[in-house]
């Protein structure tokens, strides 16, 4: 085990207990996650919260992809970085990220993104190419998990959070171009709302235990 598998071995049993904690958290779909092999995650983001969140119940190690702003902290960035985080700059062409993205997938890894690039106000948002460029350039499927409540969660209010999986989505049909990159991206945002529109009806129905997120 590398020093990133160890830092999560210890790590998740801590952050699953913080976030449940500070927040009621329910999570419906996880075993559509696959257990090995190589892998793209695709979340839709709220709040800081979310990574942690999510980091707590997906039951591999996950190699997130986050901001070089949050890599610059002088707090935050060494210790993301303890967790295999990899820096990247928003809004322009980072050779150095996607290399690292890339060989992630390639050891057979699990890559977290947040494809929309930036934290949404109140529902999930346009999602940018690199997610897809990497699915459809290394031939790995795509699990999207879409998160809610978050939006809405405060430190004191404890709002409910929900997180859903869907099914690995294989986008190996796109071309490996520019116009392949946007419908791959397209069909992620796509899954990723229609996830996160689930979660919605689920929380207006209480929250049940037992819930099926679609296929």
């Amino acid at each position: 085990m590398n020093r990133t598998q160890w830092a999560w071995l210890f790590g998740r049993p801590f952050f699953h207990a913080l976030v449940r904690a500070f927040t009621p958290l329910r999570v419906y779909g996880r075993d559509r996650i696959p257990a090995h092999g190589p892998l793209v995650l695709c979340f839709n983001h709220f709040s800081w919260l979310d990574p942690w969140a999510l980091g707590s119940v997906v039951p591999r190690t996950v190699y997130y992809v986050a901001k070089q702003e949050a890599h610059d902290h002088r707090i935050i960035g060494p210790f993301i970085r303890i967790f295999g985080t990899t820096p990247v700059r928003r809004g322009e062409s980072d050779r150095e990220a996607i290399r690292v993205m890339r060989e992630v997938v390639r050891r057979g890894d699990a890559l977290g993104m947040f494809p929309e690039g930036t934290r949404q106000e109140r529902e999930p948002g346009p999602v940018r190419s690199g997610a897809a460029m990497i699915a459809v350039q290394e031939h790995v499927p795509v699990v999207c998990g879409a998160i809610h409540g978050t939006q809405d969660w405060k430190l004191g209010n404890w709002h409910p959070v929900s997180i859903a999986f869907g099914d690995p989505l294989d986008l190996s049909r796109h071309p490996r171009n520019s116009q392949g990159y946007r419908a791959a991206s397209a069909d992620i945002q796509q899954e990723l709302r229609r996830l996160w529109e689930f979660l919605v009806a689920t929380h207006e129905q209480g929250r049940p235990r037992v819930a099926i997120p679609p296929a």
